[in-house]
């Protein structure tokens, strides 16, 4: 079974080839570089291991959240080389991949970055299963993580919370979405190229211009 993985949301992207449960290949994408370097990229790696779309069982992007161009870029490739091989997708949260990192297994584990502006992608996961996915604030943050594990693999976070204790590790790579897309591959659970999108975790309409309610004039 061979598996063809892309990771452009974060600081760092990066491009994975698999076979059942082995990564065989990596291509590093430095920096912000994803937008011209992706596709060449996947195509050395498919040419030197002699590999064709259609050899692929799947491919796997992660949607985001992150980096705006970023994200879009990575999710453009994928569901362009999906049509293109006929090639099944499937979706993997770049705040699952941080989850997992923590090695907590059978515990609840607090997954978050930076979004700028003081907001934060968080996310709450037991295992591989996501609890819920959000765009926080740092009091939002601090509220829903209420002293369990928290891991982090960006500074900034460290120090927007360092009441937290976040545990810091390294930024996720394609590779690490290999569990979730061999889950995924056995339950027969694909994502609809023509109907995904990415997953940027705005804040709703409502939530954005919601007011505060007033409170009674002090006499």
């Amino acid at each position: 079974m061979r598996l063809l993985l892309i990771h452009t949301s974060g600081g760092e992207g990066s491009v994975a080839l698999a076979k059942g449960q082995e990564i065989v290949a990596v291509e590093v994408l430095p920096g912000r570089s994803s937008s011209e370097r992706l596709v060449p990229a996947v195509r050395r790696l498919m040419e030197s291991n002699r590999w064709v779309l259609s050899d692929l069982k799947a491919l796997v992007v992660v949607h985001g959240p992150g980096s705006f161009t970023g994200v879009r870029v990575g999710l453009s490739a994928a569901k362009g080389l999906s049509e293109a091989g006929d090639v099944p997708l499937i979706a993997v949260s770049r705040l699952a991949l941080l989850g997992a990192a923590a090695g907590e297994g059978d515990k609840t584990v607090h997954a978050v970055l930076y979004a700028g502006r003081g907001e934060f992608y968080y996310g709450e996961y037991f295992g591989h299963r996501c609890v819920r996915e959000a765009l926080l604030s740092r009091d939002e943050v601090i509220a829903a993580v209420a002293g369990a594990s928290i891991v982090a693999c960006e500074v900034k976070v460290a120090e927007a919370l360092p009441e937290l204790h976040p545990m810091l590790v390294e930024e996720p790579s394609a590779g690490d979405a290999l569990p979730f897309a061999l889950e995924r591959i056995a339950a027969n659970e694909f994502d609809d190229a023509a109907l995904l999108d990415a997953n940027y975790l705005r804040r709703t309409d409502a939530e954005i211009f919601a007011k505060p309610t007033a409170k009674s004039a002090v006499r």
